[in-house]
């Protein structure tokens, strides 16, 4: 087996070589993620809208947004009901997160309130689908 020899990028002399383990890396399209609690779904909570993230697979559309009035609260949890997701995480975004905390407890979620700015140092570009 061939093993291959890389110049470094600023030229420094040393040299890599190649594993030929033949592993693909993760395209950019999807990255990797680990599955911690499959029956979770992730809200980024905003003044006038809220977007819903469930896991892939459970809706045809896996991100889904929401308005923030009322009724569109009720809508955001039947739609959590309905793909049987028993745990919710989201950001406290100011005081936009306590109506709908209400109606997701109400509607008997284990609601968890995740700080944004622990999330700082984690290496991705700010957008709020990503989020």
């Amino acid at each position: 087996m061939a093993e291959e020899t890389q110049q470094s990028p600023r030229g420094s002399g040393r040299s890599r070589q190649s594993s030929g383990s033949g592993r693909k890396r993760a395209s950019k399209e999807e990255p990797f993620r680990l599955c911690v609690n499959p029956n979770a779904a992730g809200i980024d909570v905003g003044s006038q809208v809220h977007y819903v993230a469930v896991p892939p697979g459970r809706s045809p559309r896996s991100v889904r947004a929401f308005g923030a009035i009322t009724r569109d609260l009720y809508a955001l949890a039947h739609w959590l009901k309905s793909l049987n997701i028993k745990t919710v995480a989201m950001e406290s975004t100011g005081v936009y997160w306590i109506p709908l905390m209400y109606v997701l407890e109400e509607r008997g979620f284990e609601v968890l309130l995740v700080d944004p700015h622990h999330f700082k140092s984690v290496p991705a570009r700010k957008s709020d689908v990503l989020d």
